[in-house]
């Protein structure tokens, strides 16, 4: 009898997850023969708004749970619906063997694509899911947060996420501040010098008029992504009056994401200044 009841609640959970999250590959039924993950954590009854999530990871890998279904599960229960994009990265063959000195392997815009392709397909399927399909931001982590901001860049006007939050994000591919990981997995082990290249992709140098709304996060003691990659990109936003918010907390380091442990209680309060700030949006 025990064993019943264990099977039924298991099944029952499993029913109640599934409602909660259902994940479907960006690129099926399309030219493109790659499958990229995206995991849909739908608000009950809708929400006007819809966020899609790009974890962290140097452009090499991700942090699926601190940076991805941990934010997801945190908007939903705010009512904001959430979408996880697991975007083409690297690997970490491609960061131990340095093979695409030889091969092409992973690297832009492969990952600027996938978020493109995301993008479509919400609001493609926006009444489907109960949102407005004018309203879908994203929300990027480390290298994740170069990846939402890009997309804000190089997408036409038409394509360009509603909004996007940055946090803590690798910005620029030129300074003496550069995340050299990120660059090396983005650009690829031989274009990693392509001083082109580092220049297009180098957020703080290619802000647009059209740029959306920007919230950008980061603390002074982050000892992965320096932290004057942030001041670069908010003083590029501010010298051509892009409305953005920018919080520059002392304490909290990197990768904390939306765990309710990670960081400090000073970085924490990220979450709730995000939720803020969406509400001010027209």
């Amino acid at each position: 009898m025990c064993k019943i009841i264990r099977w039924i609640s298991l099944a029952a959970m499993t029913v109640t997850i599934n409602s909660i999250a259902a994940q479907t590959n960006i690129w099926e039924g399309t030219a493109c023969k790659k499958k990229v993950e995206m995991t849909a954590y739908i608000a009950k009854g809708g929400s006007d708004m819809a966020v899609i999530i790009c974890p962290g990871g140097s452009y090499f890998w991700h942090d699926m749970k601190n940076e991805g279904f941990q934010v997801a599960e945190w908007l939903r229960k705010n009512g904001i619906s959430a979408f996880v994009l697991k975007y083409r990265t690297a690997g970490t063959p491609a960061f131990v063997l340095r093979y695409r000195y030889l091969f092409r392997g992973k690297r832009y815009p492969d990952a600027q694509n996938d978020l493109k392709q995301a993008l479509k397909i919400v609001r493609e399927k926006a009444a489907e899911y109960g949102i407005n399909p004018q309203r879908i931001g994203a929300m990027g982590f480390s290298a994740g947060g170069h990846l939402v901001m890009s997309s804000a860049e190089l997408l036409p006007q038409t394509e360009k996420p509603s909004f996007v939050a940055a946090i803590y994000p690798v910005v620029t591919m030129t300074e003496e501040c550069v995340h050299k990981r990120s660059r090396r997995a983005l650009l690829g082990d031989n274009k990693k010098n392509n001083l082109a290249l580092r220049r297009r992709l180098s957020l703080e140098l290619n802000i647009p008029d059209d740029c959306p709304p920007v919230f950008l996060v980061n603390c002074m003691d982050d000892p992965i992504v320096n932290f004057r990659n942030s001041l670069l990109l908010d003083s590029a936003l501010s010298n051509i009056k892009i409305p953005h918010t920018y919080l520059q907390y002392k304490t909290g380091g990197h990768g904390f994401g939306a765990s309710d442990v990670k960081g400090t209680a000073e970085s924490r309060q990220w979450k709730d200044e995000f939720l803020k700030w969406i509400k001010t949006l027209n």
